[in-house]
């Protein structure tokens, strides 16, 4: 062990107890980066923002960021970028609505992803040191409870309810948030701040009906706000009807998350999004870094947003829907070897499947029960074996023996079916 200079300093006693005590969220690049990766939820058919084929032109546009005032620091507000969000999410004021921003951009905010949203939402609004705390519905994002801990509040945990068997004789396990369970809870502790949905969920793939989330921002005996996160919204079928993007201009304690990284395929530029009405987005604007979104980051998020990138974003969505329903078809074949119905509501890009104990026979395998280890195997064995990544979500809430697998191009989705015929048939 290497010895510490100056002796009198000890760090475990200048970092605070529960950063000490952190368990990081561990995303999918800490355990495989190279091969086929379908465990990130990514954007298979990569970013939307229209390019030109033309080597000459690509260059030029290349050039284009490049040639920003990268010397200056950027603009803090970015109320073009705001402007094209509302629109797309019916924020925009109906014409001759008094208003300060006909533009619905004070509707908007952005932060770098939706990380530093959940991080300011929890600062701006729960006190730290175990005084108040944030409701989840697990299974769901980690982030959520990373972020508590990071800031030193407390989570209360409503897992959703799990219809179903989760794989076990043919039929489909299914999620639902538990409303009448946590209006119970938030009745009798008033410490709870923060309520996080997500919805479509992840790894659930499940969307939160609107009238579900109505009665929660109704409820009178919950004061504080309902956080929906829509990271994978557009995947879902009518995303107008499906998104609670509707609720905003209604309702004043709720927000809406969503981010370019999943349907519009710029994981790598860091942008989350914040819908709200203006006093808490003005709230977030005060509390946020000054220069939180880079230059080239906005330039890449407004070409994104454009009409044209839009409908380019639309039509590769489709596409992915398209190929969702193909690999699910594909997973169904493959009940024989011990992979279960799918759980979940299937509404992003991806999907969730239980591993079943190896079958005997084929009236066996209808019959299997989700074996843990073997799901486990599997994973690690296309991994390390096949250069394909899945994830393995088995320690999951109602997620026993599962993998979510994300929805890649139609040749990846037939190598992760046929790997995985392969892996099961020897395991």
């Amino acid at each position: 062990m290497a010895t510490v200079y100056p002796a009198h300093f000890d760090i475990s006693a200048v970092i605070r107890p529960n950063i000490l005590a952190l368990q990081p969220y561990r995303c999918a690049r800490d355990d495989y980066s190279e091969g086929i990766l379908l465990d990130a939820n990514e954007n298979a058919f990569g970013s939307s923002i229209i390019a030109s084929d033309d080597a000459e032109k690509l260059l030029t546009e290349l050039q284009a960021t490049t040639s920003l005032d990268l010397h200056r620091y950027p603009d803090p507000s970015h109320p073009s970028i705001k402007g094209r969000i509302a629109s797309l999410r019916g924020l925009v004021p109906p014409p001759g609505t008094t208003t300060s921003d006909p533009s619905g951009a004070d509707h908007v905010f952005l932060g770098v992803g939706s990380d530093e949203i959940i991080d300011l939402l929890m600062r701006v609004c729960v006190k730290p040191g175990g005084l108040e705390k944030i409701l989840t519905t697990p299974p769901t994002y980690g982030m959520y409870a990373v972020c508590a801990q990071v800031n030193d509040v407390g989570v209360v945990k409503v897992p959703l309810e799990l219809t179903g068997t989760n794989g076990e004789g043919g039929e489909k396990g299914r999620f639902s948030v538990n409303v009448d369970e946590i209006k119970k809870i938030v009745a009798a502790d008033p410490s709870i701040k923060l309520i996080f949905l997500c919805s479509p969920g992840n790894p659930t793939g499940t969307l939160i009906p609107l009238s579900s989330i109505r009665e929660l921002l109704e409820y009178p005996l919950f004061k504080g706000i309902v956080v929906v996160d829509e990271a994978y919204i557009d995947f879902a079928d009518d995303v107008q009807k499906s998104s609670a993007a509707s609720l905003v201009k209604e309702y004043s304690n709720i927000v809406v998350m969503q981010t370019l990284s999943k349907s519009f395929g710029l994981a790598a530029i860091r942008l989350g999004i914040a819908l709200a009405q203006p006093p808490l987005i003005q709230i977030l604007s005060n509390t946020k870094a000054p220069y939180n979104i880079s230059t080239p980051t906005a330039h890449l998020a407004l070409s994104a947003l454009s009409p044209g990138s839009v409908s380019l974003m639309q039509s590769k969505v489709r596409s992915l829907v398209q190929g969702r329903s193909t690999l699910l078809k594909g997973l169904a074949s493959l009940s024989s070897f011990g992979v279960g119905p799918s759980i979940g509501g299937n509404d992003a890009n991806f999907v969730v499947v239980p591993i079943l104990e190896k079958p005997a026979s084929e009236a066996e395998a209808l019959n299997g029960k989700p074996d843990n280890k073997r799901a486990f195997r599997l994973y690690k064995t296309l991994a390390e074996t096949h250069a394909v990544v899945v994830r393995f979500r088995g320690n999951e809430p109602g997620c026993d023996a599962c993998l979510r697998i994300t929805v890649g191009t139609e040749e990846e989705n037939a190598e992760v079916l046929k790997k995985m015929k392969e892996v099961l048939a020897e395991i």
